[in-house]
């Protein structure tokens, strides 16, 4: 190579040198967010999130990095998940629900740790209040123990007359036995039978159902968690194969075959979760953000399903639905 050649390649390679120093500099800067949920990447959950992100400015490899992380309908996997990205230095770490939060919060003390749909006030060890959570955790809450009367009320509606109903949960959610009780005081007032089943895997739901239909329940009630929310097309498809109506507390359910609905918007409360990770970007404390309650409640009615089932949705009932799949 000419000497004069040489030094001009040498002078075009130190004068992109600095541009690319500040480009990994620029890299290294970018805010790492971390996502653990228990439905795939493609749920809608997950794409109303980003999608949330989108709206705010954010745009995932230019302004924001996302590590998400689903357990496939297996919570059990969240603590290695939230280990996972404890090690990678995330900036935020977005949990879902009970499982999702408490293993965040065992994974580390300092991460902000924005909650999605926990399906009740998370008033004990893991918040100070709803109002100042403070520590490290805010976000989202479904109430759905709240809703536990008003659900059995709904079901008295649909199927009368009404005696015996099933609940179906996921006992490694330590939030359900508490919501547990409370459906369990609705159903003294309203004069109904309840018997609990558990049901810590897909497995486990199938063995469920088959008791469940051994002790001739007439109605069934889905108490909403990682797992149930994941399986929620599944659990729609064994209560019709059974003959069995069912509720849920997520919209997603009775779109996907299940009798009735009521609760919360889940693919809302995923989207307003974009809202926490930007304010906590932007250097608020997640200790001082108020965990944010939902205002509006969804009862969707199947009337598809309905009719396979043989049944007949009182008027009223359709009257009060904000949704009707027919």
């Amino acid at each position: 190579m000419r000497p004069r050649a040489f030094l001009l390649g040498v002078a075009l390679a130190l004068a992109h040198a600095p541009l690319s120093f500040a480009d990994a500099q620029q890299a290294d800067k970018m805010p790492n967010i971390g996502v653990i949920l228990t439905s795939p990447l493609t749920s809608p959950h997950y794409q109303a999130f980003l999608q949330g992100l989108h709206d705010l400015g954010y745009a995932e490899g230019k302004n924001i990095a996302v590590v998400a992380k689903s357990g496939e309908g297996d919570p059990s996997r969240f603590p290695h998940f939230a280990r996972e990205l404890v090690r990678l230095n995330v900036n935020v770490m977005v949990a879902a629900g009970d499982q999702g939060l408490r293993a965040a919060k065992e994974a580390t003390g300092t991460i902000p740790i924005p909650i999605v749909a926990v399906a009740c006030d998370p008033l004990d060890s893991l918040v100070v209040s709803i109002a100042r959570p403070g520590g490290k955790a805010t976000g989202l809450t479904c109430i759905s123990s709240e809703l536990a009367g008003k659900r059995l009320q709904l079901l008295k509606e649909l199927l009368s007359p009404l005696t015996r109903v099933a609940i179906l949960y996921n006992p490694d959610d330590r939030n359900k036995p508490w919501e547990y009780k409370q459906s369990q005081e609705a159903a003294d007032k309203l004069k109904l039978t309840l018997r609990a089943y558990e049901a810590r895997s897909s497995v486990e739901i199938d063995e469920a159902f088959t008791r469940i239909v051994d002790d001739h329940t007439q109605a069934l009630i889905i108490f909403s968690d990682g797992l149930t929310t994941a399986h929620q097309k599944k659990l729609a498809d064994l209560a019709l194969a059974y003959r069995l109506p069912a509720m849920f507390g997520f919209r997603e359910f009775t779109e996907m075959g299940g009798l009735v609905s009521y609760g919360a918007s889940n693919t809302a409360m995923w989207r307003r979760a974009a809202s926490y990770v930007d304010r906590i970007l932007k250097g608020s404390d997640p200790g001082d953000l108020p965990i944010e309650q939902p205002t509006r409640f969804e009862l969707v009615v199947n009337l598809k399903t309905a009719k396979a089932l043989g049944l007949e949705i009182p008027p009223n009932v359709l009257a009060r639905a904000d949704d009707v799949i027919e």
